[in-house]
This record gives structure tokens, C-alpha cells and sequence, in this order.
């Protein structure tokens, strides 16, 4: 199981303007916060992984990797949706519009959004199918 994922930012209150509304919409809870880190998951669960966002630790600027992306599955398309525009109004810019990708898989929905340092995050809900045959 994944423990975190971290991501860098080169200005954390302008980065916890777009990510505190994000975990909140999740249901997220705020696990560690200070001058230069917060981490959001499941305070009461360890088992839970927790996303970063934080200024790198080698005190060089943060860099966003070509490729890179963290996704974050959901049951219906309208969590999809709200999630999409909660990053749009809290900065975030618009790498996919919410919408069904069939060349990913029949009823595959997901949209693309980047947060204010470039990161890129994806929210997706997997074919019924799918999530069946597990």
C-alpha cells in the first residue's frame, strides 16, 4: 500500500488556498500542519494514505515532474464534478474537463486539474465493471 505521496510547492498559504477546500470535500482531515509542511488523510487511521504538500526539504525550489500525477478514485461522476470546480475556484487550472474517457475504458470518468505550482491531479471513477470484478 502507498504510505504518502508529497508534492512541493513554492508558496504554502497560496497552496493550502486550493488543497484545504479539496480534503475538505473529501472528507479528509488536516493530520499535521506547520510553517513549511501539512499533510492531509485520515488523522485516526495510519493505514490511510496522507498527501503532502510541503516546501522540499533540500531548500532548492520546487520542481514539477512531466509524467507525474496523483489520482483519487470516487464512486460517482458528481463528486468528480464538484471536486473540478472546487480546484478551478481555488486557483487550480484545467488539464480535462470532467467527462467519460472511453479510450481509457467504457465508463471511465476523470477530470485533470494542476494545482498553483503545476502539480497535476487527477479524480476518477472507475467502470462499474471494474470495481465489480474486484
Amino acid at each position: 500500500m502507498i504510505a504518502y505521496t508529497m508534492v512541493g510547492t513554492k508558496d504554502l498559504d497560496n497552496a493550502l488556498e486550493f488543497y484545504d477546500p479539496l480534503f475538505a470535500e473529501m472528507g479528509w482531515d488536516v493530520c499535521w500542519k506547520d510553517d513549511s509542511c501539512v499533510s492531509y488523510g485520515r488523522e485516526d487511521d495510519l493505514d490511510f494514505p496522507r498527501f503532502f504538500v510541503n516546501y522540499p526539504f533540500d531548500g532548492q525550489a520546487a520542481n514539477v515532474g512531466n509524467g507525474t500525477m496523483t489520482a483519487f478514485q470516487f464512486a460517482e461522476p458528481e463528486q468528480v464534478d464538484r471536486l473540478y470546480r472546487i480546484a478551478i475556484d481555488n486557483g487550480g487550472s484545467d488539464e480535462g474537463a470532467p467527462g467519460y474517457r472511453p479510450q481509457y475504458a467504457e465508463g471511465f470518468y476523470a477530470a485533470y486539474v494542476r494545482d498553483c505550482d503545476g502539480n497535476k491531479l487527477a479524480f476518477v471513477v472507475y467502470p462499474k465493471e471494474v470495481v465489480e470484478a474486484k
